[in-house]
């Protein structure tokens, strides 16, 4: 089972507009863990092998302007696990990961540590909401999440965020046995 990210991903924090992301080209392989049910799928990917790709000029657009030259957010998954209902196509993975900003070489900010459960249903928080789609037939799925991000002990960084602050992540995946 292979899990692989694409283009129209959004990412949102606090009341600032969402950006958007292409996600295309990250992802790994999952490693089944035994079920009780036949229809349910437990599945774990490692976070040595699974990759993100960042958030650049390249990949990433803010009020639909890419992200300025230099600007860069790399994510470093920890935990990414869960289970999948074949039957049903409803995905709820347990996310964890760290988020580093950095503005060229010179300039790297404390990591922001996000912490969510991404589903194939609805996510309502006080700022954000978003809904998922379930696993269709060819693969596709839409996972969305929403997490409050902890301060991390930057005044600039926590102040310019509001930190602790609430975030919304859409990401458009596909899951197959092969991709």
């Amino acid at each position: 089972m292979k899990l692989k990210s694409l283009d129209g991903c959004r990412l949102a924090i606090g009341k600032y507009p969402s950006f958007s992301y292409n996600a295309d080209g990250g992802g790994g392989e999952a490693i089944l863990i035994p079920s009780q049910k036949s229809n349910v799928l437990h599945i774990h990917f490692s976070s040595r092998t699974f990759s993100i790709p960042p958030l650049t000029s390249k990949t990433t657009k803010f009020l639909s302007l890419p992200l300025p030259p230099g600007f860069k957010i790399e994510m470093s998954m920890d935990k990414l696990e869960g289970t999948i209902d074949k039957n049903s196509g409803e995905v709820l993975f347990k996310f964890e990961s760290n988020f580093l900003f950095s503005i060229g070489s010179m300039l790297k900010f404390p990591k922001l540590i996000v912490k969510t459960l991404l589903t194939s249903g609805k996510v309502k928080g006080k700022l954000h909401e978003g809904e998922g789609h379930a696993l269709q037939n060819n693969g596709t799925i839409k996972l969305v999440g929403i997490s409050i991000i902890p301060k991390t002990g930057n005044k600039i960084l926590d102040t310019f965020l509001g930190l602790p602050n609430e975030a919304l992540a859409e990401l458009k995946c596909e899951i197959k046995s092969s991709i």
